[in-house]
């Protein structure tokens, strides 16, 4: 059925507040989603319904930015209801829930590349998902990040701001090119030399930037090693190893606390754990960390940026793709203290600007640069060209 909802305070115009739509055949966590929600004063539930086949049925009526879908549920489950879904609305954020299993990791996975903007995995029982305050804050952060975007797009979205060279050479000084919403991104010099290794780190959205980056980049993971932190629980890390390992033809796994790191393999964090970079008998290795999280993620970002500064110094490329929050923007400043480079995804090609946008205007970046420029200039670099 659908829940209606009474008009709330009119501090955030109706207008502006982000529509959602709540899928789930357990009718206490939808209430429990109901009310997190309804207690946003800048969001409202339009809709909060049973199954797959409901949602499809009421989409055009309740015209919701966000749908929260289960994945188990009778009748049609969320990953039948999500091409359903996005024929009838391209533009549509969905949000797939579902518990820690591998099945259901993997169905999330696939649901990412059959267009579901991002996943949120659930405590395995109704107890855990209304005591857990991470998951409730979780939810409510990728129900608002993404459904303002998807509202404020439409309306005229500019992308990123214009860039221009912080320490150009004089003879390369051109006039800024101006925006009329944002200034100016400060950009640094590429890197001299070619790296020694490549840094990865990604949020929400991150793992179909991913998969785009990587297939492209097979000739890179050949001569230097690639450490990825994206932001993913246990279960979920192994299945993105597995889909990247057949996307670049390259051995890619979750990285081992004590091994050795070697060009030719993709280390990826372990999901729940941190994963840091050490020197061992003057070799790098792999550090596995199960330490407080950072800037509210395990994984996080900022402590594989910091320890690779000091292990790599500027002979370490960092490369922050599309995610909320700002994980990535201390551990950027601590490599471009130790004169390594950092690039950035674009607001544009983001699914969200959040740490992209963090190390961008910060001004950290030597480029900023939609998600199907990336792997080119990544091939550039490490070829010794970072023009």
């Amino acid at each position: 059925m659908t829940l209606v909802i009474p008009a709330k305070d009119a501090a955030v115009a109706v207008s502006e507040r982000v529509r959602v739509m709540i899928v789930d055949d357990a009718i206490v966590v939808r209430g429990l989603f109901a009310r997190w929600v309804e207690a946003e004063p800048d969001m409202e539930v339009v809709a909060s319904l049973r199954s797959g086949r409901d949602a499809v049925a009421q989409l055009e009526r309740t015209q919701p930015d966000v749908v929260v879908l289960d994945i188990d549920m009778p009748d049609m489950d969320g990953i039948e209801a999500l091409p359903l879904l996005l024929a009838k609305r391209s533009d549509l954020v969905v949000i797939m829930a579902s518990t820690l299993t591998r099945r259901n990791a993997e169905i999330s996975l696939k649901a990412l590349s059959l267009g579901a903007t991002d996943y949120i995995p659930k405590p395995s029982s109704t107890r855990e998902v209304s005591g857990s305050q991470e998951f409730h804050r979780d939810l409510i952060e990728k129900v608002r990040q993404l459904g303002l975007r998807a509202k404020r797009k439409p309306r005229g979205y500019v992308g990123s701001p214009p860039l221009v060279p912080a320490h150009p050479a004089k003879s390369a000084l051109k006039p800024a090119a101006k925006s009329p919403s944002m200034a100016p991104l400060a950009l640094r010099p590429m890197p001299l030399l070619p790296p020694q290794v490549l840094l990865i780190g990604a949020s929400t959205g991150g793992p179909q930037a991913l998969n785009l980056v990587m297939a492209q980049i097979g000739g890179v993971i050949d001569h230097v090693p690639v450490l990825i932190t994206q932001h993913m629980p246990p279960t979920f890390t192994a299945i993105l190893a597995e889909h990247l390992a057949r996307v670049t033809e390259r051995p890619v796994r979750e990285a081992v606390d004590g091994e050795d790191i070697h060009a030719g393999t993709v280390y990826i964090a372990p999901g729940g754990k941190h994963m840091s970079v050490a020197r061992r008998n003057g070799r790098p290795v792999i550090a596995i960390g199960d330490g407080a999280p950072v800037n509210f993620c395990k994984p996080a970002v900022d402590p594989l940026f910091m320890s690779a500064a000091q292990v790599w110094g500027q002979r370490a490329l960092a490369l922050v793709l599309t995610g909320m929050g700002s994980d990535g923007l201390a551990g950027g400043q601590a490599l471009v203290a130790a004169g390594a480079s950092v690039l950035a995804q674009d607001e544009a090609s983001s699914v969200v600007w959040g740490m992209p946008g963090q190390v961008a205007t910060a001004g950290l970046c030597s480029a900023v640069l939609p998600l199907t420029a990336i792997a080119p200039k990544l091939t550039r670099i490490f070829a010794g060209d970072g023009a």
